[in-house]
C-alpha cells in the first residue's frame, strides 16, 4: 500500500472515525490474540487419573526403553516433534525464558514453512485440528498431547505404541492428531532438526545430572532408603526444551513416574516440582500396600468436605494420606531462607553460653518457618500433615529407614486426634496454586506488559510502553521484530484515537520490517478493514489475499481474512451505499464508482 493511500482519510476521518466506527473496528481488536501471547508461567503437572492416585489400567509408554535404569533423565525424540508442533501452531507460553535451542528450532521450521507450499497447507491443517481441541486452559491443553507424545513410536513410523483402551484418557482425545503430525514432520523435516540440535539436549541433560542426582541422594538419606528399593519401577525425567519452563508435566503410567520438563535461560529446571515427583514414587507404594489400614482415617474425610482441595483428596483415604505425608517431608526439608547460624571455632568457655543461646535462637526461627509451613498447608485442608510432621520428628532420632516405621506411623494414629484437629480449623477459600494442577501467572513487562494495557483499555499506557520498546532498544531484545511488534501496538492505539492516516503509517512499519507471520497477517487484515470502510473494495480484497498468502497458521486469522475476501468488513451506521449518496453532488471519479477502487472523491468543504 501506497502512502499516496492516506489521502482517502481525509474524508473518511471527518464521516466514518466517528464513535461508531472506533467501537466497530475495534470489535476485531479484541478478538485478535496477543503478539505473542502474554508469557504464562505455570507449575503445573498432569497426572493421569489424580494425584497420588496410581493408575492401573494403561500400560507404561514403550518410547520409554523398558530395559533403562530405574532412574534415567533422556530426551525423547516424540516428544520433540509434538512440542515442535505446538510451537508452530502459536503455543508461545514461557517463550522469553526459554533456552535460546526453542526459538532456534522454531526458525528452523520457519526457514522450512517459508519454501514450501505443501508444508505450509500440512501446516495449516495440524493447527486445525489443535484450535479445534483447545480445552479450558493451557496447562490441560498442552498436557494431553504430551502425554499422547509418550506413547508415539519414534519416526519415520510416528504412530501409537498400544491400543487406545490401553492409553490415558486425556491422550486419546488428541489421538487423531497423530497424522497429521506425522505430515507435518515429513514437510518440514523435523527429523534432520531434531538431529542437528540433539547435542544440544545431550549438553543439558548432562548439565543437570548432577543437580537431579544430588536431589535424589538428599532425598533418599533422609528417608533413609537407597534409590533401588524398588525393583521394576522407574522415575524418568524428560528434557524438552519447546514447553514452557514453568510447565512440569507429571504423570504415573503404572510402574513409570514420569516427568517432562524444560530449562529455563539459566539452564535450571523447576526442581522442587521434579522432588515433589519424585517422593510420590518413593511414598506411593508404602502407603498403597497399607491402605486398609488408612481406612480407618475415613471419618477424617468428613471434616474437610468444605477444604479447598481437589475432589481426589476429599473422597480417597489414601490419596489424602501420601499427600500430607509428603508435605510433612517438605516442610522437615524446605530451604526456610534464614541464614545459617554456626557457633565460631576456638571459642572462650565463658562465651559459650551466648553463643548457645544465638544458636537455640536459629533453630527456633527455622522451626517457627516450618511449623507455619505446616500450620498453611493444614488450612488447605491436607489435615494430617502436621501429624506426620510430629512423628517425621522422632524418626529423624533413628536409623530405620521410612520403609520400616511407615507402618507403625500409620498403625498408631489417632484418628479422634486428628478429626478434633480438623474441626479447630478454618480453611482457606481457595486453593493454592498445585505442582500437579493449577497455573501460576508471570507478572507481566514490556511489550508483553503493552499488549496486556491495551487489551484492558489504557491505550495511553500502552502507547508509552510501545514507544519506550522503540526509544530504548535494550528494554527488549532489541530485534527488528520487537520494532514491528511496538509499531503494530501503536497502530492499535492510533486507531483508539481516532488518527487512521497515523494507524495506516505504523501497520506499514510493522510490515516492512516485520517477520512474524501473525504480526504481519493481522496487520494485512486491520487494513483490510480500514479500505472497506472506506469503500474502497478492491485494495480491501487485495489486503486480505496478502493475509492468506503470509499463513500464520492460526484459524482466528484464516477466517478473518476469508471473511474479509467474502464480504465487506462493515459496522453499523456506516455503509458505502450511504457515502455514495451524500456525494452525488460531487463529480464521480471518471472510469469508476465510490468504493471500487477508483480515485478518492474530493472532500467536503
Amino acid at each position: 500500500m501506497s502512502l499516496r493511500f492516506l489521502s482517502i482519510f481525509e474524508r473518511f476521518t471527518a464521516k466514518a472515525l466517528s464513535a461508531c466506527f472506533v467501537l466497530g473496528l475495534l470489535a476485531g481488536f479484541a478478538a485478535t490474540p496477543s503478539f505473542p501471547q502474554a508469557a504464562e508461567s505455570t507449575s503445573s503437572s498432569s497426572k493421569v487419573g489424580e494425584p497420588g492416585q496410581p493408575v492401573q489400567q494403561e500400560k507404561a509408554p514403550v518410547t520409554l526403553d523398558p530395559a533403562g535404569p530405574t532412574i534415567s533423565l533422556i530426551a525423547s525424540e516424540p516428544v520433540f516433534i509434538m512440542a515442535a508442533g505446538l510451537n508452530a501452531c502459536g503455543y508461545d507460553e514461557g517463550l522469553k525464558d526459554s533456552e535460546p535451542s526453542r526459538q532456534h528450532i522454531r526458525d528452523e521450521m520457519g526457514q522450512a514453512l517459508a519454501k514450501s507450499e505443501d508444508a505450509r497447507t500440512k501446516r495449516d491443517r495440524l493447527c486445525l485440528f489443535i484450535a479445534q481441541h483447545r480445552m479450558t486452559g493451557t496447562v490441560r491443553d498442552i498436557s494431553q498431547y504430551i502425554s499422547l507424545a509418550l506413547y508415539l513410536s519414534p519416526p519415520p513410523e510416528l504412530e501409537t505404541t498400544v491400543e487406545l483402551t490401553q492409553m490415558p484418557p486425556d491422550s486419546t482425545a488428541v489421538v487423531e492428531v497423530v497424522p497429521l503430525l506425522k505430515d507435518f514432520a515429513q514437510a518440514v523435516d523435523l527429523h534432520g532438526i531434531w538431529l542437528t540440535t540433539r547435542h544440544i539436549y545431550d549438553e543439558q541433560i548432562d548439565a543437570l545430572h548432577d543437580p537431579l542426582s544430588k536431589m535424589i541422594v538428599s532425598t533418599n538419606l533422609y528417608l533413609k532408603m537407597p534409590a533401588s528399593t524398588y525393583s521394576g519401577r522407574r522415575f524418568i525425567v524428560v528434557v524438552e526444551d519447546q514447553i514452557s519452563p514453568g510447565l512440569v508435566n507429571a504423570r504415573v503410567y503404572g510402574t513409570e513416574y514420569v516427568v517432562v520438563v524444560s530449562p529455563s535461560s539459566n539452564g535450571q529446571i523447576r526442581m522442587s516440582d521434579v522432588r515433589h515427583t519424585y517422593l510420590h514414587y518413593i511414598i506411593e507404594p508404602l502407603l498403597y500396600i497399607r491402605a486398609t489400614a488408612v481406612d480407618r482415617t475415613q471419618p477424617v474425610l468428613k471434616e474437610i468436605r468444605d477444604a479447598p482441595l481437589p475432589f481426589v483428596f476429599r473422597s480417597n483415604t489414601v490419596a489424602l494420606t501420601v499427600e500430607c505425608l509428603i508435605k510433612a517431608i517438605e516442610a522437615r526439608t524446605m530451604d526456610t531462607a534464614v541464614p545459617v547460624y554456626r557457633i565460631p571455632p576456638d571459642v572462650d568457655r565463658s562465651a559459650l553460653p551466648r553463643y548457645e543461646r544465638e544458636l537455640q535462637q536459629y533453630k527456633d526461627t527455622v522451626e517457627a518457618v516450618r511449623v507455619a509451613a505446616v500450620h498453611h498447608d493444614m488450612k488447605q485442608g491436607y489435615v494430617l500433615t502436621q501429624y506426620f510432621y510430629e512423628q517425621l520428628l522422632q524418626f529423624e532420632k533413628q536409623p530405620a529407614g521410612i520403609g520400616d516405621t511407615i507402618g507403625e506411623m500409620v498403625y498408631s494414629m489417632d484418628v479422634d486426634q486428628q478429626i478434633h484437629r480438623a474441626r479447630q480449623l478454618d480453611f482457606d477459600a481457595s486453593a493454592d496454586d498445585d505442582v500437579l494442577q493449577h497455573p501460576r501467572r508471570a507478572e507481566l513487562s514490556g511489550l508483553d506488559l503493552a499488549e496486556a494495557r491495551i487489551q484492558a483499555g489504557d491505550s495511553a499506557g500502552a502507547a508509552k510502553l510501545a514507544q519506550q520498546a522503540l526509544a530504548e532498544p535494550s528494554a527488549s531484545s532489541g530485534s527488528t521484530n520487537d520494532e514491528a511488534r511496538a509499531h503494530f501496538i501503536l497502530a492499535r492505539v492510533e486507531i483508539l484515537k481516532g488518527n487512521p492516516g497515523q494507524a495506516i503509517e505504523d501497520f506499514q512499519k510493522t510490515i516492512a520490517m516485520g517477520k512474524e507471520p501473525r504480526l504481519l497477517a493481522w496487520s494485512h487484515i486491520y487494513l483490510g478493514r480500514m479500505l472497506d470502510l472506506d469503500c474502497k473494495r478492491e485494495q480491501a480484497v487485495a489486503e486480505y489475499q496478502q493475509a492468506l498468502a503470509v499463513r500464520d497458521g492460526q484459524q482466528d486469522t484464516r477466517l478473518a481474512a476469508e471473511r474479509g475476501v467474502r464480504s465487506a468488513y462493515a459496522i453499523p451506521g456506516h455503509s458505502c451505499e450511504d457515502d455514495a449518496a451524500d456525494d452525488s453532488s460531487d463529480v464521480a471519479p471518471k472510469g469508476g464508482q465510490p468504493g471500487t477502487g477508483g480515485s478518492a472523491p474530493k472532500s467536503k468543504p
